[in-house]
């Protein structure tokens, strides 16, 4: 194969925003798949807050990315040759193979999935682990039941998007916290939320007690900082906080900024709880067939910002979730 294989990998550990001179960029040959293993060209990579979290070196649900590492991160590749039994190419296949042009694998955690069913990119996002994030997130951890009041912050994300639409195909009231007033009248229009609070020109807590005059259920969390201070003042009896992640503080050169209005979960007899989603893992069949569903009846719109581009393409690209750019799941297609 005359193709080269061009890699994103790790250099330094970022302190604070991550910088181009944080990666690497290589340029390799393209491997052999040896018996058991399959050759996939990579079609689309994933981009996640999460990756920030896992470039430092500190203790996490998964170990950091090493220096000297291919970038780690979800992409759907096509099998262009194999001598795996259960792939043959031409076969799709979603996997956590990082970024990079080509990916020799064993198959281990690998999913074979239909461009026929969706598109490619929807299984890293609706069909992936944003709308696995959600769907357990909301319904297991959060507990949700019918004619609560849910408020998602984040809410033009790729999970936010999915928490507040499964909410509402649950018959709930749905408020999403987003900045800016285009990001705001998509989720109150396009994607049916009850009320969007932008929270660049608005007062979140004073936002949240028109919203939500009887007190939030459920608050599912994205950005934590100042924002989930704002909702634990605003929890009603019993309420869940879902801890999904704080993309507020994860370019932090200080201290993460704490909740200083958690005692409201002791005057509420509230709950916080954070997870991981690949704790559902076994169940991710059961979540990927209902949330099918719901996107082929119309109750759920898949919202997703495709970026077309290279390899090389994926640290600028990567600052699009900080920068608060992108509408729904952020996905770097390679042309």
């Amino acid at each position: 194969m005359s193709a080269v294989n061009r890699q994103v990998r790790l250099a330094r550990r970022p302190v604070g925003e991550v910088r181009d001179e944080d990666w690497e960029q290589v340029v390799e040959p393209v491997g052999v798949p040896g018996p058991g293993q399959f050759l996939g060209r990579t079609r689309y990579v994933s981009l996640d807050p999460a990756m920030r979290g896992w470039l430092d070196d500190r203790p996490s649900y998964l170990p950091p990315v090493g220096i000297g590492e291919v970038m780690r991160a979800g992409s759907v590749v096509e099998v262009v040759a194999s001598e795996h039994p259960e792939f043959r190419p031409g076969d799709h296949v979603v996997g956590a193979f990082g970024v990079q042009d080509y990916v020799v694998s064993d198959g281990k955690g690998a999913l074979r999935v239909d461009p026929s069913l969706a598109p490619l990119s929807t299984y890293l996002g609706a069909l992936g682990m944003p709308g696995m994030t959600a769907y357990f997130g909301l319904l297991e951890v959060g507990a949700l039941k019918e004619g609560e009041t849910v408020v998602v912050s984040g809410a033009a994300g790729a999970v936010g998007t999915m928490v507040g639409q499964i909410a509402r195909v649950k018959g709930c009231r749905v408020v999403g916290i987003a900045g800016g007033a285009e990001k705001c009248a998509l989720l109150t229009g396009e994607l049916g939320f009850d009320a969007a609070i932008d929270y660049r020109s608005e007062d979140v807590r004073k936002a949240l007690r028109t919203h939500a005059p009887d007190g939030i259920d459920v608050y599912f969390d994205n950005v934590g900082g100042a924002i989930l201070d704002a909702a634990l003042t605003r929890l009603a009896m019993r309420a869940r906080v879902v801890v999904c992640g704080a993309i507020s503080q994860y370019n932090n050169e200080t201290a993460v900024q704490g909740p200083s209005n958690y005692l409201s979960l002791l005057v509420r007899r509230a709950r916080m709880e954070g997870f991981v989603v690949f704790d559902y893992a076994r169940r991710y069949t059961e979540a990927s067939r209902e949330i099918a569903g719901w996107i082929a009846d119309g109750r759920i719109r898949v919202k997703e910002h495709v970026v077309e581009g290279t390899v090389g393409d994926f640290p600028a690209t990567l600052q699009m979730l900080f920068r608060g750019e992108n509408t729904g799941k952020l996905v770097l297609r390679l042309t």
